[in-house]
């Protein structure tokens, strides 16, 4: 009963260990993907999976199942959960008996713990019945570990939360954290292999982790955040590019909108000047669409176009070509602007006038900081009512290349129809014909992101003259074709539009995915380009997201520098020993004993054919040894060195000699000098071929790659 009890304890401790690195896996994998509630239900869906395989694999009925009926078995599990999961949420009774969010969770857990039970018994399973099984839930493991860390660098840099606020405030990068319990995970799951009674698989195991372990690595410092595709797909993020040309074919978007990222961060903004917009939203210019190309509009190729605008980055500082007008309606703003992720061009507040580069306070977390210097505008809508259009220095190609638009004669026919309606006294103001086709979309254009027109000819016309349902692109085309109808220059402005509300009072303001956007404006002589912005009353989409005032406030003072910030950063590291650097000082370790173990490999094998005879027959005994052990073959507890001899002789029958020979000397029975180093050499090397000749391709492949081969040998 005691033996029993002991190799009870004994089986239940690496099971009990095991299950706890596949609960973490399981917990990190559900984070952000369910509610609290599923992360439990998953974590003990594991912990019940892994405990009923290992106890009970052996036994009557698992014993005599086979393995792909419990495979089967496990993926009828895993669609079972997911449909009574689905019913439970779907059926009016648990809401009417619980409540809604009730029933949600509800079925979040049936959901989650049939997940994670039908997948654990998965792997459970293979791991005791396959050869790579083990490897499975050590890949299992590193991907719920990578998933982590994708929803981490997909622009979320405070989440999870209970580690990006611990890290952030000491100023540290969240994702050394992750990166730090990912490899531990990974390596603890690795740790357990060595207690298995099967351990010849160790090596290549272990090989497996490091590679594992080293892609994590790549992963955070080679990918970065990647690029959000709600502003990417207005031609903003991405490839920085320099000079003027078209950025993309068709502006409009391939048909495949959706707002998954919508809340991911692309940039923050530090107000040095005091400013409120007049409309309730910042804008912030970074190009615009000015030139009809035959199908549709886009970055101008001319000189003497847009002269506004900054096209690309520059080492110190950039002005603009030509300033806007109405000075004495204008006040100067500066704003500091750190880039999350990569811009084509720079971009900054409604009419900017220079940009200017700065220090990058973290190259950790923005890819480029720079100053931006705006003359904002201050007047309200009467103060244009009754302006000329254009500039007296516009020649008559400028002037034409802002009024072109589709062969299409009912843009003018419904311009004309709109502004019908005017007050005599408007009927001949560029504002006023501006604004009635800003309100005509406003009360009849609905705002959706399913975008079903991108691939006719004329995306804005589908849009206009159908069922008046797209997104700011077609919105900003169709306003810009209509006002050049009635003789009123106008481009489509591409930038972003954030709420003023989302300042919330602070001086940062942070700019997100869904916050790219496209405008229509017109120009007024003596003031410039003035935004008249289409804002439908109806919508499909929320387009509401949190602000993360958190996260905004932290971002802000990373890019501000201030000395306070930094002063307290290193107070609060001042009793903390940096993780990077530990993490740092880790990696140095791992390289530092895979180089070493190279090292001493390749002395072990070397080491005989320079020895001295009365060394010979340790050393190359010892090297057959290596080699055997380096393709899964060595001696085991309790084995003879005869008995390992014959059981290697299958692959290489000239051990018997050589361990022959060595016992011999070994034993003093025969005279030391009697066998010549060239023998125990050939002995060496016959070895040495035979394992080439007769082992597996891969083994032998392994074997060499493989720097702890020798680790097993004795």
């Amino acid at each position: 009963m005691t033996v029993l009890n002991a190799n009870i304890q004994q089986r239940s401790l690496p099971t009990l260990l095991r299950a706890v690195i596949l609960a973490c896996a399981y917990w990190f994998l559900s984070l952000s993907l369910t509610v609290t509630a599923g992360s439990i239900a998953a974590i003990a869906g594991c912990i019940f999976a892994c405990f009923f395989i290992d106890l009970n694999i052996r036994k009557d009925p698992l014993d005599k199942l086979r393995t792909t009926a419990i495979l089967l078995f496990s993926l009828s599990l895993f669609l079972a959960a997911i449909l009574v999961a689905s019913l439970v949420v779907s059926t009016n009774l648990i809401s009417t008996l619980f409540s809604p969010i009730a029933g949600f969770e509800l079925g979040e857990v049936l959901k989650w713990f049939g997940i994670s039970l039908s997948l654990t018994l998965s792997l459970r399973t293979l791991s005791h019945r396959t050869s790579f099984g083990s490897i499975l839930e050590i890949l299992f493991v590193a991907i719920a570990f990578v998933v982590t860390l994708s929803a981490h660098r997909n622009g979320m840099i405070h989440r999870p939360f209970f580690i990006g606020d611990f890290a952030l405030i000491r100023g540290i990068d969240p994702s050394t954290i992750l990166l730090s319990f990912g490899c531990a995970a990974v390596l603890s799951l690795a740790a357990l292999l060595m207690i298995e009674n099967n351990q010849r698989r160790l090596p290549y195991h272990f090989t497996a982790l490091g590679l594992i372990c080293f892609s994590l690595v790549i992963f955070v410092q080679m990918f970065g955040l990647p690029t959000p595709s709600m502003t990417d797909d207005l031609g903003l993020t991405g490839q920085e590019q320099n000079g003027n040309g078209s950025q993309r074919e068709n502006p409009f978007r391939d048909g495949e909108n959706d707002a998954n990222d919508m809340e991911a961060p692309v940039a923050v903004v530090v107000f040095r000047d005091d400013y409120e917009p007049l409309n309730g939203a910042y804008y912030f210019r970074e190009s615009a669409y000015s030139q009809y190309r035959g199908t549709m509009l886009d970055v101008t190729s001319r000189d003497d176009m847009d002269r506004d605008l900054i096209d690309h980055f520059t080492s110190n500082r950039s002005d603009s070509g030509l300033l806007p007008g109405a000075t004495d309606e204008r006040i100067p703003v500066r704003t500091s602007i750190g880039m999350l992720v990569s811009h084509r061009r720079p971009f900054g507040l409604e009419s900017p006038i220079g940009f200017e580069n700065t220090p990058n306070p973290n190259n950790l977390r923005f890819k480029r900081t720079y100053d931006a210097y705006s003359l904002a505008p201050t007047y309200d809508f009467d103060y244009l009512l009754g302006r000329e259009l254009g500039r007296d220095d516009w020649s008559d190609e400028v002037w034409e290349e802002y009024l072109q638009l589709p062969d299409d004669p009912r843009y003018k026919e419904l311009a004309e129809s709109i502004i019908g309606n005017l007050k005599t006294e408007y009927t001949d103001d560029a504002f006023a014909k501006a604004w009635s086709i800003k309100t005509y979309l406003d009360e009849n254009g609905i705002y959706s992101l399913k975008n079903q027109h991108a691939y006719e000819t004329d995306p804005a016309a589908s849009f206009l003259f159908g069922d008046l349902t797209g997104y700011c692109m077609h919105f900003a085309f169709s306003a810009t074709y209509m006002f050049r109808s009635l003789g009123i220059p106008a481009r489509v402005g591409i930038g972003y539009s954030v709420p003023a509300a989302n300042r919330a009072g602070g001086s940062s303001l942070l700019v997100q995915a869904i916050h790219g956007h496209a405008w229509p404006e017109i120009y007024f002589k003596d003031i410039g380009w003035v935004i008249e912005d289409p804002a439908p009353q109806q919508t499909l989409v929320d387009m509401t997201t949190d602000p993360q005032d958190t996260l905004q406030q932290l971002l802000g003072d990373m890019l501000r520098n201030d000395a306070s910030f930094e002063d307290f950063l290193q107070s609060e590291q001042s009793s903390l020993i940096s993780l990077e650097r530990l993490l740092t000082v880790f990696y140095i370790l791992v390289l530092s004993a895979i180089v070493t173990a190279y090292l001493i490999k390749i002395y072990r094998l070397w080491i005989p054919s320079r020895a001295a005879l009365k060394s010979q027959y340790r050393l190359s005994y010892r090297s057959a040894l290596d080699q055997l052990s380096a393709i899964g073959i060595y001696r085991k507890t309790g084995e003879s060195r005869e008995q390992f001899a014959a059981r290697a002789s299958t692959i290489a029958p000239t051990m018997k000699k050589l361990t022959r020979q060595h016992l011999s000397m070994t034993l003093g029975s025969e005279d030391r000098t009697s066998c010549q180093r060239v023998e125990w050499l050939a002995l060496n090397e016959c070895v040495n071929q035979e394992i080439r000749e007769n082992a597996d391709s891969w083994k032998v492949y392994l074997a060499i790659l493989n720097p702890f081969s020798w680790v097993l040998s004795r």
